[in-house]
């Protein structure tokens, strides 16, 4: 427990001083800039199998699939031709780090790692937009 708490302490450190470098802005990162917001199917087959479908505003919100429902603050750390790597905090404790790689404009590959629900995640994700948000 202690070593978890530690562990906590220093990845929140180290997102305050990156998010001070790199916050989050209107522009969005560049290295996944081609991918837009809109309705997109996420699994973690490259097939699409079992594909659980959501609506965004920005594609870099993907990167917290794992705390999707969750209010977090998300920091750029690098962001190159195709690859973006966001770390994210929540405010329910969890916390994150993707590497976004793009593939086309219409297709994401996210790696995931991090904290839910006080244990240890990390998986690979495969994303394709599919359309545009339904009106409200």
């Amino acid at each position: 427990m202690g070593m978890k708490l530690f562990n906590r302490s220093i990845v929140r450190g180290l997102l305050a001083g990156a998010a001070g470098i790199m916050l989050l802005g209107a522009q969005g990162p560049t290295g996944i800039a081609p991918a837009l917001p809109g309705l997109w199917e996420v699994a973690r087959s490259a097939t699409g199998a079992d594909a659980a479908r959501i609506c965004v505003r920005e594609a870099v919100a993907l990167s917290q699939w794992e705390h999707r429902e969750a209010r977090c603050t998300r920091a750029i750390i690098a962001d190159g031709r195709d690859k973006t790597l966001v770390e994210y905090v929540c405010a329910n404790g969890g916390f994150g780090r993707s590497e976004m790689t793009l593939v086309t404009p219409r297709t994401l590959k996210i790696a995931t790692q991090g904290i839910s629900r006080d244990g240890p995640f990390a998986y690979t994700l495969h994303a394709r937009r599919v359309g545009n948000c339904a009106p409200r």
